[in-house]
């Protein structure tokens, strides 16, 4: 079973940036498109930035400009480097393939105070 585990989260200002990170499990990673999403409470969960097999970026309009995604396919691990933070970021961040499936991992919390 694939398994996810993120990593990175915390507690900054508004203005500041934080580096996520997920390990992933399973010997198909090079091959998937993988994302990161989040949750915000009382709300749905989201893709905020997805990376495909080849490199291929794309980002919801909401952290376009602030937000990178990358890989590496030899770790098995897909990070998120985000920059000038914003309050309404603050969220459990979590991986998984695009289109997820239904492993989710713990995922890790970040939150952005004013």
């Amino acid at each position: 079973q694939v398994q996810f585990v993120e990593s990175g989260g915390g507690l900054v200002q508004a203005g500041g940036s934080l580096r996520l990170s997920c390990a992933a499990s399973g010997s198909t990673f090079s091959l998937r498109t993988m994302g990161w999403y989040r949750q915000a409470p009382g709300k749905q969960r989201e893709l905020v930035a997805q990376i495909s097999s080849a490199g291929s970026s794309n980002y919801a309009d909401s952290v376009k400009g602030r937000f990178t995604i990358s890989r590496d396919n030899a770790k098995r691990t897909v990070y998120l480097q985000m920059n000038s933070l914003k309050p309404e970021d603050t969220a459990v961040y979590y991986c998984n393939r695009v289109p997820w499936i239904s492993s989710w991992g713990q995922g890790t919390q970040v939150t952005v105070s004013s």
